[in-house]
């Protein structure tokens, strides 16, 4: 009983060492996702932040001062050049310009009596009737007369033109904003409002914005000495404007201008460019980024950020050799477009990068690459 015991317990073991044996030999390679490097056309782009502008922006005033009495628009809606928007008492400019008119009328009524002075002494003094001096001083009283007449229609011009300043109207034809004023409100004179509203042309708009010294001076080279002369750059519509929510103006943009010098205080320099606007989306005070393309590679190499592992400021990825073995590398990387980094060196067109699964592998581990197709979208890159 013993022996046939021991025989059962040796050919139990014999069989679980045979079973070991011949399963240590097939343990299946793991499938690895990767990305498959292609040498591509990729722009580079660069964003600032920026305001927008109307292409007018016209303050309106209070040229007179007084009680505002009326206000004639509806506000945020669009106004015409010339339409009346608010109304000031006119009482006292009313009594100027009557007070200036009845002087003009005596400096008539006093040149019309020396002229009438002259025309009977001039005749005496031909026949020598009268003496020399007395034609002299009705030519004196007369000219004064002239003068008179002159300065009589100059202060009642003044005066209504102070009359009409109590009418306020449109400067121009565009949207205007929420009244700085009420009825009733002492306006033209601090501390009470002088501004009373603005009025924005927005069919065009500016977006204003700043570059550092250091992009200006790589921009300036880029466009202005490498491309472009400072005519032909300012009227190239190659900006791109980035709104809010992330959407992109239908309108393509170009520089107006650079400001004249370099702001001390914050070392940028202001750059205005200018956008259509035909469907009136665009309003002043809208913050958006400037999006502008300062070179295209002919041969740039894009890698999904996820396939990068970043340790102590070091970029590295993992790659499948020829051999199928992984390989570590150590990557210069550009900026940042989409969801991909821009690799300057260490990575060739062609060669398999780890996309997933990167803390499974190690250097030297034998794997099976799984290419998988992803789409860089590096022609739309940023967007």
């Amino acid at each position: 009983m013993k022996f046939r015991r021991l025989i059962f317990i040796s050919s139990l073991f014999l069989l679980f060492i045979s079973c070991g044996d011949s399963g240590s030999g097939d343990m299946p390679i793991p499938k690895i996702p990767v990305y498959e490097t292609i040498a591509e056309e990729v722009p580079i782009y660069q964003e600032f932040v920026g305001q927008v502008y109307g292409q007018k922006d016209i303050a309106i005033r209070a040229r007179v001062i007084g009680f505002l009495e009326g206000i004639h628009f509806d506000e945020g809606r669009v106004v015409k050049k010339g339409q009346l928007l608010y109304t000031i008492e006119s009482q006292q400019y009313e009594s100027e310009s009557a007070a200036k008119m009845s002087y003009l009328a005596e400096a008539k009524t006093n040149l019309a009596y020396t002229e009438s002075d002259l025309a009977r002494i001039k005749p005496l003094a031909e026949n020598n009737a009268v003496s020399q001096s007395d034609l002299d001083g009705a030519i004196a009283k007369f000219e004064a007369a002239q003068a008179s007449v002159e300065a009589a229609k100059a202060n009642l011009r003044a005066a209504n033109i102070q009359l009409g300043y109590t009418k306020v109207k449109a400067p121009i034809t565009g949207i205007i904003g929420k009244t700085k004023a009420k009825v009733g409100d002492f306006v033209g004179q601090s501390p009470n409002p002088v501004i009373l509203n603005v009025v924005s042309l927005i069919d065009t708009v500016l977006v204003e914005f700043y570059l550092g010294e250091t992009q200006y001076l790589d921009i300036v080279r880029e466009f202005l000495v490498k491309k472009y002369d400072s005519v032909k750059v300012s009227g190239e519509r190659v900006l791109e404007l980035i709104l809010a929510d992330g959407s992109v103006h239908n309108e393509l943009g170009k520089v107006e201008f650079f400001d004249r010098e370099i702001d001390a205080s914050t070392g940028s320099v202001l750059v205005q460019a200018s956008f259509p606007n035909p469907t009136k989306l665009l309003r002043p005070g809208l913050f958006g980024k400037v999006r502008a393309k300062l070179e295209t590679l002919n041969d740039g190499i894009l890698i999904p950020q996820r396939c990068v592992m970043e340790l102590q400021g070091i970029q590295n990825i993992y790659i499948v050799n020829n051999e199928n073995k992984i390989e570590m590398r150590k990557l210069t990387l550009g900026p940042t477009i989409g969801s991909f980094w821009l690799v300057k060196d260490g990575l060739k067109a062609g060669e398999k990068v780890v996309y997933e699964g990167l803390q499974k592998v190690r250097a030297g581990m034998l794997v099976d690459p799984v290419v998988k197709k992803i789409e860089s979208n590096s022609k739309e890159s940023g967007k």
